[in-house]
């Protein structure tokens, strides 16, 4: 019966040891696919998130500005508009 526990309490050491050592490893693999990652966007083309967020915030902004902008020439195209037909009526 002890050689039984002892049997057991070896297989669980060595289970334990096998365990920590495939946490070990998965550690370094990930730490190895990171820097390869990083190795691999640093040569491409790629922004970062916030200068992407920063540039999107200008163009909402220009976007807006522009809608103002066609509104106010909108109005003043009718403006125009309707001071020429007051012209045309006073000089017919």
């Amino acid at each position: 019966m002890q050689v039984e526990n002892k049997l057991l309490d070896d297989l669980a050491r060595v289970a334990g040891g096998a365990l920590g050592a495939l946490s070990g490893l998965r550690g370094e693999v990930e730490a190895q696919l990171r820097q390869q990652f990083e190795r691999v966007l640093s040569q491409m083309d790629v922004v970062s998130r916030e200068d992407f967020e920063a540039v999107k915030e200008i163009a909402v902004a220009a976007r807006s500005e522009q809608e103002d902008l066609a509104e106010r020439v909108l109005a003043l195209e009718a403006q125009v508009a309707a001071l020429a037909a007051k012209l045309e009526k006073s000089e017919g």
